[in-house]
């Protein structure tokens, strides 16, 4: 056997020997799927004579894409792995866009503009600030995007009036991006499917460049991501696709599961490999999460199964309240921590939606226990930092568009959107940044003197301020420019007082830090520039485990494991969400309580309130209907209003002697 499979279970060395054609791997929550995808990747490397360069696997997260990398680097040490390709579709998206911008208009040096940037695009264009308007809008057009839906048949397709000023709002959006040499996050995966259809010879070029592809987390791409794979893997199919369609979780912002469906039939061989051996969960655990996603339709059945054990009963916690309900969690940890001599990121607070953390990260704190939160904002990515790093970035660097399209438009000076289509119409004929163009007679000529003065004055300053930049004091040079661009009082024109006043805190907060740091380290504004770049790109990456709990969204949890689960909150209208209560969503639900059971290695504690604050009033609840699902004799029931078992309650005693006598000690 080769050295490259040892390890593997039957199915597993199956899934990475198998190159007959296209294939599909089904694998179970915790049954070795990255392990699969690694040591396939080493085996095609090293005996089955496809060169490491020619070989990508693609995953969704950028942090997945590191840890696959990781395990390949140790299978194939030096030269072996060198040029492969492990990335996310939008890296790979991106890395084939940069060849290829001069085939369909672009620069190779074009801008990627981030959601806030895109919603103030469309603000512009349909003249509103409201937040709910332009995340819809959004949306809409991401999904049009996403299903690779032209602006013009968007307009084909238009149902009704609002559709069609949907439609027309789309085909302004496209227009300013080009006219910016600008895409955002969706066109980094429908762009590449524009240019293989229009291309023959480019698509042909990145074929040979690609001859194996690995899909990982395939239940969760969209159309356009579906496209780009089948076109790159070609009519032989030369692809592992890796997914699992329990764990099709983000319908809401665009993935199809019926890609899985798709598969079979775009591909009539299509080998199916289920994994079902779960390396994580132990048995009841894993017949809970069975038993629940079982209700639902599923395109292929399987049923995971565990040698760890039978384990103990999943614990079903009545509470009183919501508040009665974090505490109960919160003292539970502390306690079997102490007995147990566990750490404390061993433990995780799973829930539905992000406002349900609050209480918990109150009761965490009130018993001294320290906790991480998961999928919440970095400081950087708070509007008003980014604001300001857009200048720093310009500052260090004037040919960083999207750097310039954020400063110049931040706040607002007179520079109409008009102004900026023609620059970046001339600054794409020309293949030069933004900031050059506004310089060049040839575009100076095309406009007023009314339009241009403020577009040049603003460049002026830029210059001014970059000039002083590599010799003044960095602290005094940041007031400077604060003050000049008169950020302060934007803030209180576009936002109200109490919003104005949180935003504005942050800036000092970051002035004063960088002013401090500066002053510290004897650096420049340059040099801290560079400095706030690089821990804008990094935060986030420090592998370190922190010895918290870890509280988390069921959606942010995907991929995650942990000892020790509370899935808290299980509720009808919380889980399944009010919003998703029949149809498709209410079996995407049932996903997102399958993706949740399946975290826990060897407990899990299930709890739901009976009554809980929501707007303002105390409401009474009722238990999910998921609960209902899981075998009653995988769980016992706890908690006020619970009747305990004789079992539970000799539980209960035992524990109390093993903690009696381990404090007598």
């Amino acid at each position: 056997m080769s050295s490259m499979l040892s390890g593997l279970n039957p199915q597993q060395r199956e899934a990475a020997k198998y190159l007959d054609g296209p294939l599909l791997v089904l694998a179970g929550a915790g049954s070795g799927k990255t392990r699969v995808i690694t040591r396939k990747i080493a085996y095609l490397a090293t005996e089955c004579g496809i060169d490491a360069r020619h070989i990508a696997a693609i995953t969704f997260t950028n942090k997945a894409a590191r840890e696959m990398r990781e395990r390949v680097s140790e299978l194939l040490p030096g030269r072996q792995g060198k040029g492969l390709t492990v990335s996310t579709f939008h890296s790979l998206g991106l890395q084939i866009l940069r060849h290829e911008a001069k085939r369909i208009g672009y620069k190779p040096r074009f801008s990627v503009l981030d959601a806030a940037d895109a919603q103030q695009i469309l603000a512009d264009i349909l003249k509103t600030v409201d937040k709910a308007t332009l995340r819809q809008a959004a949306s809409v057009v991401s999904n049009w995007k996403n299903a690779l839906l032209a602006p013009q048949a968007a307009l084909l397709a238009a149902k009704d009036e609002a559709e069609r000023q949907s439609a027309f709002a789309y085909q302004a959006y496209q227009d300013t991006l080009r006219a910016y040499q600008a895409m955002d996050f969706d066109d980094l995966i429908r762009l590449p499917v524009e240019l293989f259809r229009g291309h023959p010879e480019a698509l042909e070029t990145w074929q040979s460049r690609l001859r194996y592809l690995l899909v990982d987390e395939y239940q969760d791409t969209n159309g356009a991501q579906y496209e780009l794979m089948q076109l790159l893997a070609g009519v032989a199919g030369r692809f592992t696709a890796v997914g699992d369609d329990d764990q099709a979780i983000y319908a809401w912002r665009g993935a199809d599961v019926e890609n899985l469906r798709r598969l079979s039939e775009d591909y009539p061989s299509l080998k199916i490999i289920p994994l079902t051996q779960n390396y994580r969960s132990s048995q009841r655990i894993l017949r809970a999460a069975n038993s629940v996603i079982r209700n639902n339709p599923r395109l292929h059945e399987k049923n995971l199964w565990s040698e760890h054990g039978l384990g103990d009963h999943i614990e079903l916690l009545q509470c009183r309240d919501d508040r009665h309900e974090a505490e109960s969690v919160a003292l539970r940890i502390s306690a079997h921590k102490f007995e147990c001599r566990t750490r404390f990121a061993d433990y995780a607070i799973l829930y539905r939606g992000n406002h349900q953390a609050r209480l918990f990260e109150e009761a965490l704190r009130e018993a001294k226990i320290p906790y991480q939160l998961s999928g919440g904002q970095s400081f950087f990515d708070k509007a008003e930092i980014k604001d300001l790093t857009a200048y720093l970035r310009l500052i260090a660097n004037p040919d960083d568009d999207p750097a310039f399209i954020r400063a110049v438009t931040t706040p607002r000076r007179g520079i109409g959107a008009g102004t900026l289509e023609k620059l970046g119409d001339h600054a794409g004929q020309r293949h030069i940044s933004l900031f050059a163009a506004t310089f060049e007679t040839a575009f100076q000529t095309t406009l007023l003197e009314r339009q241009l003065e403020p577009l040049t004055t603003f460049c002026d300053f830029i210059n001014r301020i970059a000039d002083r930049a590599e010799k003044e004091a960095a602290g005094s040079l940041l007031e400077e420019l604060l003050a000049a661009i008169q950020y302060e009082e934007w803030l209180y024109e576009t936002e109200d007082d109490r919003a104005a006043k949180a935003k504005w805190m942050n800036v000092r907060d970051f002035v004063d830090w960088l002013s401090k740091k500066g002053s510290e380290d004897g650096k420049t504004l340059i040099e801290l520039t560079q400095t706030v770049s690089l821990m804008n790109l990094l935060e986030g990456r420090d592998n370190e485990e922190v010895d918290a709990v870890r509280l988390s969204t069921l959606h942010a949890a995907k991929g995650l494991e942990f000892p020790h689960v509370y899935l808290v909150g299980v509720e009808e209208e919380v889980l399944p969400h009010r919003e998703c209560m029949e149809g498709t969503r209410l079996e995407e639900e049932r996903r997102l309580m399958y993706v949740g059971i399946t975290r826990a290695q060897r407990s899990l504690v299930i709890s739901f309130c009976a009554r809980r604050k929501r707007g303002g009033e105390i409401v009474a609840c009722e238990p999910s209907r998921f609960l209902d699902e899981i075998d009653a004799s995988e769980v016992r029931r706890t908690g006020a209003g619970g009747v305990e078992s004789a079992e539970v309650k000799e539980d209960g005693r035992r524990r109390l002697s093993a903690l009696k006598a381990m404090l007598s000690k």
